[in-house]
């Protein structure tokens, strides 16, 4: 049996890689948040082979006293503080998650883990200079502490597998969504603002772009990774490359909830909201090997299995 710890495991993407790979009896699934982000309703239930401990994996005693309580063969490192308001309100708080990344690292390499999987974000690359984004093209030019922390943390995960020989994955995920992502994240957000028929509030002319990745989408393409040990000491980009304006998707939202809400335009952000978004998933497309999830077929999903509601 794999012993598999999940830090962040009751956030949106933890919890449900958590949910898939739990139903593989061959796996012990364990997983670790401090639930600052996370909800516990997000995990699975009446599974033998999972458990649930909170822990602050920024605290090198709550981690220490896990993982040398269960000696793990991987490691999904997901814990970190996360939604671009919450980022930019609370700049130390997401500085302090290298303590975190440290922690697993060395940690991981002391006891013998054989692979570590790290999140890290599309927030990376920056303001785009080439679209679409590629794993070798990463400009730095972003300032943001969240962006800094998951570039540090990238720069450590290779770090250690040269001077150790600890395996990794670098995952950068590109907006991904779900029934179990909080409302404080832009989908989440403006449909639960539709559904109660209150202004959808947009940040600027809502003209920036992005592309948004169904969870299930992101979780099976990691779960082939994982079994497949594809990729391995390599970056993989995570995310659908379907552009849609963030006006355009309130009115999809609208439109679906056959919701009363008006759109209402704030000033725009000083820092933080990028232009553009678009991954080239060449690496994904090849591993998952079918169509993504549409954007409307997305937030149908979201919505029959959060708020039964159907389209």
């Amino acid at each position: 049996m794999a012993n598999i710890l999940i830090t962040g495991g009751a956030g949106n993407l933890g919890s449900s890689l958590a949910r898939t790979l739990v139903r593989n009896a061959e796996y012990k699934i364990v997983v670790a948040d401090n639930l600052v982000t996370g909800n516990i309703r997000n995990l699975p239930s009446g599974f033998d082979n999972f458990s649930f401990f909170e822990c602050d994996v920024n605290e090198s005693e709550q981690l220490s006293a896990l993982m040398l309580a269960t000696k793990f063969d991987f490691i999904f490192h997901y814990a970190a503080l996360v939604g671009v308001k919450r980022t930019l309100d609370n700049p130390l708080l997401v500085l302090k998650d290298i303590e975190g990344i440290k922690n697993i690292l060395a940690l991981a390499k002391n006891t013998g883990v054989k692979r570590v999987f790290y999140s890290s974000s599309s927030e990376v690359y920056g303001e785009p200079t080439i679209i679409p984004q590629h794993e070798n093209t990463t400009p730095l030019n972003c300032r943001l502490p969240y962006a800094i922390v998951k570039n540090v943390g990238e720069a450590f995960f290779r770090s250690y597998q040269k001077e150790y020989g600890l395996d990794y994955n670098i995952f950068r995920f590109f907006n991904t969504y779900g029934p179990n992502q909080s409302v404080d994240f832009v989908i989440s957000k403006f449909i639960d603002a539709a559904l109660h028929d209150r202004d959808i509030t947009i940040y600027g002319d809502g003209g920036q772009s992005r592309t948004f990745c169904y969870v299930d989408d992101n979780v099976d393409t990691i779960v082939k990774i994982f079994e497949g040990s594809l990729y391995v000491n390599d970056v993989v980009n995570i995310g659908n490359t379907v552009e849609i304006s963030i006006q355009e998707l309130a009115g999809i939202i609208i439109s679906l909830t056959r919701s009363l809400s008006s759109i209402i335009h704030l000033p725009a952000l000083k820092e933080g909201d990028m232009s553009r978004r678009q991954p080239d998933n060449t690496k994904m497309m090849g591993i998952i090997n079918r169509p993504l999830v549409s954007i409307e077929q997305g937030i149908k999903n979201v919505l029959a299995a959060r708020y039964n509601f159907v389209c």
